[in-house]
């Protein structure tokens, strides 16, 4: 079969709100994330080029504004690329990892919910950045099940471009780096205690190849090491 890559980029700089969980945050990108999405558009050009790959005109986004901006402009700058005009999807299945009823509250408030609150005990230190933690409120969700969610639409979408493609086709992935983390781990890409070890940068793609047995390896692009585990990093 024809060589099938997926591009996962994390969105590019926003208007993030300090102390506060980003998942769901309706902010646009700052002109540094504008940036920064006009430089992935040329560094996948020249990746696409260098392979001769084809460019799936189909683009796959979070919802949240800064996903769609980033997928918006490098979708615009390859224009020319695409067999036919780019057609900018938006999945809730590309969220990054939600706190439910707390969306949008910052760390403090939600602690302070929780410990207001007679059914709860109180939250673990590590509450922010252990991924099988989920608050218990309603919609919240673990990191590990936000993972699980899109490696999901991941594996989804390119069993269906098995179908179609008949040349090396590469399809991109726009969403949150906490979340295709944890995917990369439920695709086989990194062992558990990497997740912790690593983040994205701003749009700049990794790409990811999906094998004709449905397992998938890392092909290019760098994850990012981490010196400190910084919460919520998506």
């Amino acid at each position: 079969m024809a060589r099938l890559i997926a591009a996962i980029i994390r969105h590019a700089d926003y208007r993030q709100r300090p102390d506060t969980p980003s998942a769901h945050q309706p902010f646009p990108l700052t002109a540094k994330g504008e940036a920064q999405a006009s430089q992935a558009a040329g560094t996948l050009r020249q990746t696409i080029n260098q392979h001769g790959w084809t460019l799936d005109s189909e683009v796959d986004s979070s919802q949240q504004l800064r996903a769609w901006q980033t997928a918006r402009l490098i979708s615009d700058e390859l224009a020319d690329l695409f067999p036919k005009p780019a057609q900018l999807n938006g999945f809730d299945a590309l969220a990054e990892r939600g706190v439910g009823s707390a969306a949008n509250l910052n760390i403090s408030e939600i602690e302070a919910i929780i410990r207001e609150d007679p059914r709860f005990p109180e939250l673990p230190d590590n509450w922010k950045s252990n991924s099988h933690f989920c608050l218990p409120l309603q919609g919240a969700e673990s990191l590990i099940d936000a993972g699980a969610r899109v490696a999901s639409h991941m594996q989804q979408q390119m069993e269906a471009l098995v179908k179609q493609a008949n040349t090396d086709t590469l399809k991109l992935f726009v969403g949150h780096g906490a979340a295709f983390r944890h995917a990369a781990h439920h695709l086989g890409l990194l062992a558990f205690e990497q997740i912790a070890q690593l983040s994205m940068y701003h749009a700049q793609p990794i790409y990811l190849e999906y094998l004709a047995d449905k397992r998938w390896q890392h092909i290019g692009g760098d994850w990012k090491q981490r010196n400190t585990h910084s919460e919520f990093s998506d």
